[in-house]
């Protein structure tokens, strides 16, 4: 009976204790791993920039993104460091905040680790044709520190290297191709050395008068022969990848199946490529149905893409497309409020506003793009007669009802507003919430009814179909399975975009500086946050308003941490990803 009273009275007072953490001020800002989060964070700043093959007063903060070895040696002893910090810590006495910036930063920590243990690896390969490097790092020692130096020894210095990279040049005719990736981390290796020379040069020459004599012819000279060489090893690349130009002049890089897998462990996805291609399928075929339900409506029976073209055609006229913007804000602002779904500051309303969208752009991003600004996508009038025409039927007013608060309110900027106001510590930025929260609201609003007509419908159905065959086409397409052009015809046959705005979708994918896992995070994200509404809201655990406001207030992090937070998990230091979120309920 004692037994029983005392396990009973420290499940209570446990229970105290974890309510007392989670109301704690303290925890609105910050948890116990903060701190350390931010020294790295700037620590690693430092190191960036002291080791950066370029002037980083002239490259505003980091200077080149190319890694000397001796800034990805020092990178990595910094990782080491702080993942030995973090054995010391003991994780079971903090505060739920705390388990997750623990697990997260660990994550990132030995990302980042990985990373660089590979580039390193790579550069090993390649080392052999930078017989010069070790004289070229040896030499800037002097610079950081302003030290004074022997004009005539630097000569000397720079000439022994130059006749180095002549015979370099001399004997590189007669290397075999290699790999392109190596080929191109050659040349950036050498640009790198041209850039700490010329940071190097321009800090003594004229302020050093015999510097200035002796120097300046050899290091033109070094200077011209080393971007000679770049060029030679950029140009003795062969592409290794399973994908050649199909006629669609997109050319990416598949990451194949094991690293996708890698992937989506790391953003805390429990699930394979394949499993996520049938989850696409089976909103698919919802977003079927729906479609049919709206096209005989509009008396197209079933002949969706019919009354799809006639949803396209009611365009605005030129000159129009910001206040028809304008006025879907407005709507779907004034509905938010009706309903008390999200605490909407005032400085967010008042601070957004609104710009036009090059043509050159909309080569890459066909649709609009948000945030603080809007990008509206209309044509210009550099464009052609068919340019012009697929710009505006693709970004027509009921397309544009789910477009615009994506990429406003309740989405992009408010999302940027509140990070930049909330645990800005928090480092752990990912598509899978930025993307997934946004479509989200799609989800949400769709449910509550804010399509008016089956127009608006079958224009909130198109983004929604989008973001089902974002899944299916960059998933086949990094595992070899597509080509750039199949992913092209997908998006025009199974979702009716235009020809010219699909292109600028798979170019974007592919080529625009996206990770592979991108594109999928819109609809995963979104049904991860559905998912996790059905558990909090509908259960009546929260209020809907409390709800959203809860996510905006833990700043951008995977869904299933966030989750974690929200239900006060007891998570474990080895905690490895396993919400399985689409099993059990979906939209």
């Amino acid at each position: 009976m004692q037994k029983t009273f005392t396990f009973c009275l420290l499940l209570f007072l446990t229970s105290l204790w974890a309510q007392a953490q989670n109301t704690n001020p303290l925890y609105l800002q910050t948890s116990e791993m903060a701190n350390q989060m931010v020294q790295y964070d700037a620590d690693k700043g430092s190191i960036m920039r002291f080791y950066a093959t370029s002037n980083p007063m002239e490259f505003r903060g980091q200077g080149s993104s190319y890694n000397s070895p001796e800034r990805r040696q020092r990178l990595l002893s910094l990782i080491a460091a702080n993942l030995k910090q973090l054995e010391a810590i003991d994780f079971d006495k903090m505060n739920i905040n705390g388990k997750v910036d623990y697990l997260l930063f660990k994550r990132n920590l030995e990302d980042e680790q990985y990373q660089l243990q590979a580039e390193q690896k790579n550069y090993d390969q390649i080392v052999h044709h930078l017989p010069f490097s070790d004289r070229v790092y040896t030499l800037i020692k002097s610079r950081n520190r302003g030290q004074s130096v022997n004009g005539q020894e630097v000569a000397k210095a720079m000439n022994d290297i130059l006749n180095e990279v002549k015979q370099a040049n001399g004997k590189l005719k007669a290397v075999e191709p290699f790999d392109q990736n190596l080929a191109n981390l050659a040349s950036e290796a050498v640009k790198g050395m041209q850039a700490i020379l010329k940071s190097y040069y321009n800090f003594y020459n004229a302020y050093d008068p015999l510097f200035s004599w002796w120097v300046p012819k050899t290091y033109t000279s070094l200077d011209a022969e080393l971007e000679t060489y770049a060029k030679g090893l950029a140009g003795k690349g062969k592409s290794t990848s399973t994908q050649k130009d199909d006629g669609s002049g997109i050319v990416g890089k598949p990451i194949g199946r094991e690293e996708l897998i890698r992937q989506l462990k790391l953003e805390f996805i429990p699930y394979t490529p394949d499993e996520l291609i049938d989850i696409a399928n089976k909103e698919f075929a919802w977003c079927d149905a729906e479609l049919l339900k709206a096209s005989q409506e509009m008396g197209f029976g079933n002949d969706w893409k019919a009354a799809q073209e006639k949803v396209k055609n009611s365009y605005v006229a030129p000159g129009q497309q910001p206040e028809a913007m304008l006025e879907l804000y407005d709507q779907s602002v004034a509905f938010l409020k009706k309903y008390d779904l999200v605490t909407i500051p005032p400085i967010a309303e008042e601070t957004w506003r609104v710009n036009m969208m090059s043509a050159e752009r909309q080569l890459v991003s066909p649709f609009f793009l948000g945030g603080e600004s809007l990008i509206i996508s209309y044509p210009t009038p550099t464009m052609s007669y068919d340019e012009k025409m697929m710009s505006m039927r693709g970004n027509n007013p009921h397309f544009s009802r789910a477009t615009v608060h994506h990429e406003l309110i309740a989405g992009h900027h408010l999302q940027g507003f509140m990070n930049n106001r909330n645990k800005t510590y928090r480092k752990f930025g990912t598509p899978f919430w930025h993307e997934g929260n946004a479509l989200y609201w799609e989800f949400l609003l769709w449910d509550m009814k804010f399509p008016r007509s089956p127009e608006d419908r079958i224009g909130m159905l198109f983004w929604r179909m989008h973001r089902c065959a974002r899944i299916i086409f960059s998933l086949k397409y990094h595992l070899g399975e597509w080509t750039p052009q199949q992913c092209i015809n997908f998006l025009v046959d199974r979702v009716g975009h235009e020809r010219a705005n699909a292109e600028g979708e798979v170019r974007r994918s592919f080529t625009g500086n996206y990770g592979p896992l991108y594109q999928l995070a819109y609809m995963v994200g979104g049904l991860q946050f559905y998912a996790l509404k059905k558990e909090l809201v509908d259960s009546k655990k929260m209020t809907i308003k409390q709800y959203h406001d809860a996510i905006l207030q833990e700043n951008a992090l995977p869904v299933e941490m966030l989750r974690a937070i929200l239900t006060n998990q007891n998570l474990k230091k080895d905690f490895k990803t396993q919400w399985r979120f689409y099993d059990k309920t979906k939209p």
